[in-house]
């Protein structure tokens, strides 16, 4: 079923509008130290984050700044609070968010991979995450970027929902949203029976938005921290 990590985090830090400088630099430097070394993660991308409004250079947020990662072992993942890369985060950081994860479902490819494997689509009675990550086609970006609005407004109408934020490797091109929810019905609701979405996954499979792209569930396993001031 390919190889699923034993677990997945998302770190969010928060930084005061003195440090985004030094937050800017961390983005350019911990990727080489990400890949060294004993414990490290199997994938990981370092992610700037916007409020997903747009998916345009507007819903820049330069005070958040983030890292998703999977991991083998529980272990390797707990090890990383206490590495290089975490301290030098918490040096400038006056906030943080990490969420713990477990794979339930991943259809697609990330940068050519497949981050969470194949998991077996499980039932889960507790909260859930949901990851969507497209890399999208130059060609279509105006008549995407046109369809956002609607649907990230509906998104924060929802339901269930505890926490959406956009994130992405690069300004434009390379989106993507996080979001966690009290329930896999909350969740459920919002992608299969609200009219906006279901209308973006119908023009996304006639139109060809997405050069790659990539959609998970996760088991929520741990939330420790806040983010724009508040644990969700």
């Amino acid at each position: 079923m390919g190889d699923v990590p034993e677990v997945v985090t998302l770190h969010l830090w928060g930084v005061p509008l003195h440090h985004v400088p030094g937050a800017v630099t961390r983005m350019a430097t911990h990727r080489a130290v990400l890949r060294r070394g004993p414990g490290r993660p199997v994938f990981a991308k370092l992610l700037g984050t916007g409020d997903g409004r747009t998916f345009t250079v507007r819903d820049a947020d330069l005070r958040h700044w983030g890292m998703l990662a999977t991991w083998d072992r529980a272990a390797d993942a707990e090890a990383f609070e206490h590495g290089r890369v975490a301290r030098s985060w918490t040096r400038v950081a006056e906030e943080r968010l990490r969420v713990t994860l477990r794979p339930l479902a991943s259809r697609g490819e990330w940068s050519r991979r497949r981050p969470f494997g194949e998991p077996v689509p499980t039932r889960h009675d507790g909260p859930v995450a949901a990851l969507t990550r497209a890399r999208i086609t130059i060609r279509r970006s105006a008549a995407f970027w046109r369809s956002v609005p609607p649907v990230s407004a509906d998104l924060h109408r929802s339901a269930g929902l505890r926490l959406a934020v956009g994130i992405g490797e690069a300004p434009v091109g390379l989106q993507g949203t996080f979001s966690l929810w009290d329930s896999a019905g909350s969740l459920t609701d919002f992608a299969h029976r609200r009219a906006p979405h279901q209308e973006v996954v119908r023009r996304t499979a006639e139109l060809g938005w997405y050069a790659e792209e990539l959609f998970a569930r996760f088991a929520v396993l741990d939330v420790e921290g806040a983010f724009a001031g508040r644990t969700p």
